[in-house]
């Protein structure tokens, strides 16, 4: 199968990181896969291994901003690549639906929205998506929750629901790390080390994790907190941390390379978000053997049971300190939830599971899309439901 996916960019991101995995499974499957982005290259790690694993990689130049030169450029890379299947991610619909008419490719168009459907689209974004779902473009979520958040927000139900997917075997714990690590880190063999991983944004309220963070009992128990990842707000929590009395029991690391290692020194992984999708780094910690302490927002519930952590109210900091405190005074506990949690994530979280059903769909809307056209209904979004 020829598939062409396209996304903005491919810096480092959730939504990227996925795109990024699915076109690596497909590419080892035997899939023909090329990998679009709207705007010129960016450097990432996510590129080099693309290119070093052999997927094709175009970039359309765009600039910020709505940017319509871009139209007749993805127009000719379509022509070029003869897709029978586009998929897109993000931010690409308007580009992709005027290129795919103006390219008179027919191959259907099949979108994953990637966070909860009200956080991932606006203004005329937001308008020519709820047409297109309608009529030529496929809707995928990746929960049920982003199912349903898509129903009440474009009034379609999508007819698919393709959990997202990591390579499990890269977090699995090894022999030594864990010790080699804390050694490398200076963390004593017994300190109760917590650690979370995302961009330092508004989204993730890092501040309200430092506030539960502050909390007695983490401060009697010697809770160390280890914040993986950079952004805007990182001076301001810096700040924060210092204005809290937290001194050298937060430590922010900045972009890591390492995360595998650092998930293997950690007890627990915390994540206080005021909004997610299905976030891979969940999964992550899961499948490195980690209980997990987040807030119920988008699917967590869907990934985090009370075997393999606690989920509180977004916005409840006292629920997170307690929930952390309560982990970090009963380790034996916490290594049970954790090995509960590995045991689901090599179950349910490979990319290869992803991958298959991504096939499988684009399969089937082939299928549905050739029984359209020799039925004359090419157009009509609900003939094949």
């Amino acid at each position: 199968m020829n598939i062409v996916q396209v996304i903005p960019s491919l810096s480092v991101g959730g939504a990227e990181r996925v795109a990024a995995l699915l076109a690596l499974a497909q590419h080892r499957a035997g899939d023909q896969v090329s990998l679009v982005s709207l705007f010129d290259a960016e450097g990432s790690w996510i590129e080099d291994e693309l290119r070093e694993l052999g997927v094709p990689l175009r970039f359309q130049g765009k600039r910020p901003g709505l940017d319509l030169r871009v139209i007749p450029r993805l127009a000719r890379t379509l022509r070029e690549l003869a897709p029978d299947v586009i998929h897109t991610h993000l931010h690409v619909l308007k580009y992709v639906v005027a290129a795919r008419r103006l390219a008179r490719c027919r191959a259907p168009v099949v979108h994953t929205v990637h966070n909860m459907a009200d956080r991932e689209a606006e203004g005329f974004d937001l308008t020519l998506s709820r047409v297109a779902f309608r009529r030529s473009v496929v809707p995928v979520a990746i929960g049920d929750e982003v199912a349903r958040s898509i129903g009440e927000l474009y009034g379609v139900e999508p007819r698919w629901t393709v959990p997202n997917g990591i390579v499990v075997a890269d977090f699995a714990p090894r022999p030594g790390v864990r010790q080699a690590t804390r050694e490398a880190l200076g963390i004593g063999p017994d300190v109760p080390v917590l650690i979370t991983a995302g961009r330092l944004n508004t989204q993730k309220n890092h501040a309200g994790m430092l506030q539960a963070f502050a909390d007695p009992r983490l401060t009697e128990a010697g809770a160390l907190l280890l914040i993986a990842g950079d952004g805007d707000l990182r001076a301001d929590l810096e700040a924060q941390a210092a204005t809290l009395s937290l001194g050298d029991r937060v430590r922010f690391l900045g972009v890591v390379a390492n995360l595998p290692d650092l998930l293997a020194a950690a007890d627990a992984f915390v994540l206080s978000s005021g909004w997610e999708g299905y976030p891979l780094v969940i999964m992550e910690a899961m499948a490195a053997g980690k209980p997990i302490v987040s807030t119920s927002v988008g699917c967590l519930s869907e990934l985090v049971s009370p075997a393999t952590g606690a989920l509180v109210e977004p916005g409840d900091m006292q629920g997170l300190a307690d929930a952390l405190a309560a982990l970090t005074a009963d380790p034996v506990r916490a290594r049970v939830m954790g090995e509960a949690g590995a045991a689901v994530a090599a179950e349910r979280f490979d990319v290869s599971t992803m991958a298959r059903a991504y096939h499988a769909l684009y399969e089937a809307e082939l299928a549905g899309g050739n029984r359209r056209r020799c039925c004359g209904l090419a157009g009509r979004r609900g003939a094949s439901s």
